[in-house]
């Protein structure tokens, strides 16, 4: 692959991945990527479509004509706003389930890819620097302790109204975090090359610095 450099940005649930790619892509005017985003709203799409969530061939017919776009901090999916709907606690753990399938992952691959377009990409996921991008300029694995995520999501989601517990999702973080590790098709893991981020005692401040600071370094804000 070649074109447009990217900065790839993996790593579990709740490590604050959303929020650092939206800063550094606004920061450096780049494409934002949130390809989370993208299995959920296959799951999103399966529910309304009555798609169910071991379909893997119909999963696959959605995920490959997904009419999505990414503005900001807004998801839109063929143009209605779909950001707080695919945020649900039910949404992610049917997205978990949908990206173990390898029909939908590879349905995903080129639509992922066709994100990357001048003048650079911010891809955040969690086979970004592994599979979609293995040649992208930077490679950041961003992670926290499974209690410190749990405890960032639910202040997160208690700000938004919804009715929470923190030790539920802590339990649900751990297990996720295991389905994501041991699946077979594209495991979560560090890429050989990747900048490994433990932000559980950091502020996303001190975590877009470092990124920016090591992009600077490697020369690759030139496209301010």
């Amino acid at each position: 692959m070649n074109g447009a450099p990217v900065l790839a940005v993996d790593g579990p649930g709740g490590a604050g991945k959303g929020t650092l790619c939206r800063r550094v892509a606004e920061r450096l005017g780049w494409r934002l990527l949130d390809s989370g985003a993208l299995y959920r709203l296959v799951a999103l799409a399966a529910g309304r479509a009555g798609v169910a969530l071991d379909d893997e061939a119909g999963l696959a017919v959605l995920a490959r004509d997904l009419p999505v776009r990414f503005s900001g901090e807004q998801v839109l999916l063929d143009g209605e706003d779909v950001s707080e709907g695919i945020r649900t606690e039910r949404c992610g753990d049917e997205a978990s389930q949908v990206a173990q399938l390898p029909g939908v992952r590879t349905a995903l691959v080129g639509l992922q890819r066709g994100f990357r377009r001048p003048p650079g990409l911010v891809a955040d996921g969690r086979d970004m620097g592994t599979v979609i991008f293995p040649d992208a300029e930077m490679k950041v694995f961003l992670t926290a302790a499974a209690e410190e995520r749990a405890r960032r999501r639910y202040k997160q989601l208690k700000e938004k109204g919804f009715d929470v517990s923190l030790s539920g999702l802590t339990a649900e973080i751990a297990h996720r975090d295991r389905r994501d590790a041991e699946r077979a098709e594209a495991p979560l893991r560090p890429a050989p090359d990747a900048c490994v981020i433990d932000s559980t005692d950091m502020d996303i401040d001190e975590v877009v610095g470092v990124v920016l600071d090591e992009m600077a370094r490697r020369q690759l804000m030139r496209q301010e």
